[in-house]
């Protein structure tokens, strides 16, 4: 039996995703050399690719069925879409014969402009209608963007980016908080077994 996972997982960006801060850190225009997976480069010829574990983790969410949302204040919108859309994931381990995915097509929702993570969830919450303790396991870099916890989202700070090791952890964290619903599910899937 797999663990019972959220139904919606907000990623941030900037060193969550990638190894720096889209507004300050990069120069438009981006560009991506062929079909280069995972890379694409700025202006100055900067790189910019997700860390190691992202792209299997996108791949395992997407499996999942779990809505991934990304959340990012950052004050440049639409170079972070546009590198969203840039960057190619490649196919996902055991099926290298898949094309690659633009990193855009993972996410489901996009709340991407500056202001308060508190204004990016109840966004989310209205277009999604799941209530905040279903609706989100979420990994950031800063840690004021704590402050989603008063709306009831589970919060887990990334400190190095995200990995298989801080995801879980996250997963951990959010299955603590909501041992009820775990039991629930664990107790309809010994049912339907036994039946």
């Amino acid at each position: 039996m797999t663990s019972r996972l959220p139904k919606l997982i907000a990623l941030d960006l900037d060193y969550t995703l990638w190894d720096l801060w889209i507004d300050t850190h990069v120069s438009p225009p981006l560009r991506r050399e062929g079909d280069a997976l995972n890379e694409i480069r700025d202006k100055h010829n900067h790189n910019i690719s997700f860390y190691h574990h992202v792209p299997e983790i996108f791949h395992r969410l997407r499996e999942a069925g779990v809505i991934i949302a990304a959340c990012s204040r950052t004050s440049a919108p639409s170079l972070a879409r546009q590198a969203l859309s840039l960057l190619l994931v490649p196919a996902p381990a055991g099926n290298k014969h898949a094309p690659p995915t633009p990193a855009l097509e993972f996410f489901d929702q996009l709340e991407i402009y500056p202001g308060s993570k508190i204004k990016h969830f109840k966004k989310l919450h209205a277009k999604t209608g799941l209530p905040y303790s279903e609706m989100v396991t979420l990994f950031y870099d800063e840690r004021r963007n704590r402050e989603v916890e008063s709306l009831g989202v589970t919060f887990c700070l990334v400190a190095s980016g995200l990995d298989d090791r801080s995801f879980e952890h996250g997963l951990k964290e959010w299955r603590r908080r909501h041992p009820v619903e775990v039991v629930e599910d664990a107790a309809a899937t010994t049912s339907a077994v036994a039946t």
